[in-house]
């Protein structure tokens, strides 16, 4: 496994890859892996001959300067994961690979980025669409894998590659759980022991609402159904509640006809945790 620390040592190993008649898949990730990462990697590895994995913890998209020096990292046991699972390539750029000193230049969905989760966290995904529109100039692959979790990043992803005829499939993993239902998060291992049995509340209140849609329902009554679960949570504060259609992430409301992405922004103990679930009547 080859592990690169430069922006010319990436390009000129893809270009080799390519030269080859290799194809590459590309799993950005902050470290501090899971399996659900892994499991990004293995939606890489099935759809193309060689995967790309970054790590970089992205500073532009964190709006604390306190949460992005707590986010968990450990290069030595991300890199014996991605060892392990056959990874081709890692990319490691410091900073100033990234954002070299004078850069100015951002990229931004402006409507995607600044709604829904985007009005809790101002400013995030004008980050993840500036990192990852770098990481997608650097490897140049043919796919790129991202996680159904964190679901408005992955339409934001989206939509920023239509718009910028990136030659790039864009490939959703569906979201990997803990045993106890939990989505798996590099936040999660910050949670207290009350705060991890308290986070059950979220896997409890989609698998209502997705019941619920199956039986037939309203938009209103499941924003009514969710926010009862998780308020009836002492330990939990609703951040963000977001039901919309599961494409374009439009407004929907009345009865349920169609498939809606169900977004929920939930903080534990100062940790915010995201999950979602696209149901359909």
């Amino acid at each position: 496994m080859k592990i690169l620390r430069t922006i010319s040592e990436c390009r000129s190993t893809a270009d080799a890859y390519r030269q080859a008649g290799e194809t590459i898949g590309l799993v950005p990730t902050m470290g501090f892996l899971h399996d659900g990462h892994l499991a990004l990697v293995a939606a890489a590895q099935r759809a193309t001959t060689r995967t790309v994995v970054t790590i970089f913890v992205n500073p532009a998209q964190f709006g604390e300067a306190a949460d992005l020096e707590a986010y968990p990292r450990n290069e030595e046991r991300d890199l014996a994961m991605l060892r392990d699972a056959g990874v081709d390539c890692v990319l490691m750029p410091p900073l100033e690979e990234v954002y070299p000193n004078g850069d100015e230049t951002i990229v931004e969905t402006t409507r995607m980025a600044n709604i829904l989760h985007g009005q809790v966290r101002p400013g995030h995904f004008r980050g993840v669409t500036t990192v990852v529109a770098r990481l997608f100039n650097f490897v140049q692959p043919d796919v790129a894998c991202f996680g159904e979790k964190d679901y408005q990043q992955l339409q934001v992803v989206k939509q920023m590659t239509r718009d910028l005829a990136f030659p790039i499939d864009i490939i959703g993993v569906p979201t990997v759980r803990e045993p106890d239902g939990l989505a798996m998060s590099s936040r999660n291992v910050r949670l207290g022991p009350e705060d991890r049995q308290a986070t059950l509340v979220l896997s409890r209140s989609l698998n209502a609402a997705d019941q619920a849609a199956a039986e037939g329902t309203t938009i209103e009554a499941l924003y009514d159904l969710i926010k009862t679960i998780i308020t009836s949570e002492p330990r939990a504060t609703l951040r963000g509640l977001d039901i919309v259609a599961g494409d374009d992430l439009t407004e929907i409301t009345g009865p349920l006809t169609t498939c809606a992405a169900i977004m929920i922004s939930v903080e534990f103990g100062g940790i915010l945790l995201l999950d979602q679930r696209v149901v359909s009547p």
